[in-house]
Formats: structure tokens, sequence, C-alpha cells
């Protein structure tokens, strides 16, 4: 999940309000699924290779936001700051993400990219002076423990401990891009920086995919879930994200966080046979409990 956000709704709740939940359950199935669809390409691609298909083809979708809004993109500086979030909070995490799913369950991902919504809470009271609040504290604390649970399992007998390691990262690099983006890139159309930060992150991530693109042919069915990775999970969500985003503000529309590992697990249990562990369920309820903690207003 990638998110860059306002917290401001543009028009009143009621008219979206039978709609709001079917796009919230849509938009929790679609990241859900990026997690099955890097799960079956990333071993045939390699992390890398894979990363610049999924950046490619989610910026391309999302580029007539960009074109439409192209005169406030006009400044060298702004695109340096583009390209800098741009590696933070889309090429490092989506390549961590991928590399984990060459060594994990899709569950375990999906589970780990939870953390995102505590990270940037837990960024903003490090480097930004915000503050945090005893119940969020202890919401990040139990979180925590969630990952550390979740490291612990093995499956199949093999432990998944870095490609946890490599899933929470990517989340904490997540929540640095966030706070990024509220500091930095407030007042422009959240779709065009989306598309620009892709597409930055697509030329910087260009030559590490072509050094590590694989030496031989790539199944149908791993073309296939690259393109779905990156049209439908990345360039079709976002689009998805801000029209809720406009419609019921940000926080509202960021519970879409609490369904992602449900979806994930329930995709690759259902289309790829995969088990949902003990440890798996234990630190999904742990890291999901606390986001809800931290989510609730102090009084």
């Amino acid at each position: 999940m990638n998110t860059i956000a306002s917290d401001q709704p543009l028009s009143g709740l009621r008219s979206g309000a039978w709609l709001t939940p079917v796009e919230l359950g849509a938009l929790g199935a679609i990241w859900g699924a990026s997690f099955l669809f890097m799960r079956v390409a990333a071993n045939d691609f390699g992390a890398m290779p894979l990363v610049e298909v999924r950046l490619g083809l989610g910026a391309l979708v999302l580029l007539p936001f960009l074109w439409r809004a192209r005169a406030q993109f006009a400044s060298r500086k702004l695109w340096g700051k583009l390209a800098l979030i741009g590696a933070i909070n889309s090429a490092v995490p989506f390549m961590l993400f991928a590399w984990a799913a060459q060594r994990a369950p899709a569950g375990v991902g999906a589970i780990s990219n939870a953390m995102t919504v505590l990270f940037t809470a837990l960024v903003g009271f490090l480097f930004f002076g915000e503050k945090i609040g005893a119940k969020r504290a202890v919401a990040l604390f139990t979180g925590f423990a969630g990952v550390v649970v979740l490291a612990s399992g093995k499956v199949a007998g093999a432990s998944i401990g870095w490609a946890v390691v490599a899933g929470a990262t990517a989340s904490f690099l997540y929540g640095i891009g966030i706070n990024l983006v509220r500091r930095h890139l407030t007042g422009l159309p959240p779709a065009a920086v989306a598309a620009s930060t892709l597409g930055a992150s697509t030329l910087l991530t260009l030559p590490f995919a072509i050094a590590n693109w694989p030496d031989h042919a790539i199944p149908l069915k791993s073309w296939l879930s690259a393109g779905m990775l990156g049209v439908l999970c990345t360039g079709v969500a976002f689009v998805m994200y801000y029209r809720l985003i406009a419609r019921i503000g940000a926080s509202r529309a960021s519970t879409v966080t609490y369904l992602i590992p449900v979806f994930g697990v329930a995709w690759a249990w259902l289309l790829l046979g995969e088990a949902l562990t003990w440890t798996m369920a234990i630190s999904a309820a742990l890291i999901l409990g606390s986001v809800a903690m931290s989510q609730q207003p102090s009084r």
C-alpha cells in the first residue's frame, strides 16, 4: 500500500454512503491481491525487473493526471524532491516486498504491510515533532510484538524471518514517504504526484532492472501477474483511492488498511493453496488490533 493523501473530503458523505463500503472492499481486495501477484511473478522475474514493470505500468495508467497538471510540475527543484520521495515511497518498498515474495507466503507481506499506519505515526514523532500519545505508544509496541511473532514463524519448516524484516522495512519507508509528501508536496494534485513519483522511480530502477533481467523465458502467467500488479494494483488502485479520499477524507479512506491483510491471506489460500499458520493469525490479530487502537481519536 502506497498512500499520498489529503485529510479534507471534497463532497458530502451521504451521496456516496452506499458506494463507499463497496469501493473500500474492492480496493482492499485489489491491494490484497498485489501480494498474490508478486508471489506468482517474483521468482520468474526477480525482484528488480518485476518492480520495473510494476512502476512503469502504474505510471502509464496515471500519466493523464500528470499531463493535466503539468504546469504545476515544471520546476527542476520539485522533480528532485519527486525522485527522492519516489525512491523512498515506491521503488525501494516495492523491491523489498518483491524480494520477500520470493521467500515467504503472500500473506506474510500483506500482514507486514499493515504496519504502515503505525510507522507513519512513529516517523512523525521521531523526525517531525508530532505528538504520539499514550494510546498510540501502546499501539506501536503491540504492533511490533506482532511483527516479532510473525518473524518467529516457519512455513514448511523454513524460517520467514528475513522476509518479515523486508516487509516491515518497506512499511517503515512508506511511513517516511507519507510524512515527506505531507510536508513537501502539499497543494499538488495527489494523482499527479503519484504519477510523477512512479515515473521517476521507473527511471531510477531501469538500470538495475536491465542488469538483473532474467536470461530464461518468463512464463505467461508471470507476465499476466506483473501486468495486473502494475495496471490494476498500482495504477487503477491509486485512482480508486484518490476518489475515496475526495469523497470521504483520508482518515476514513485509510481504513482500507484493515482489509488488505484479510484479502492478501484469503487470495493466497484460495488461489495458491498457502496455509494460514498460527503465528500468522496471532501476528495479524496483534498488528491489526494495534492499527485499530492507533486510529481511535484521543479524548
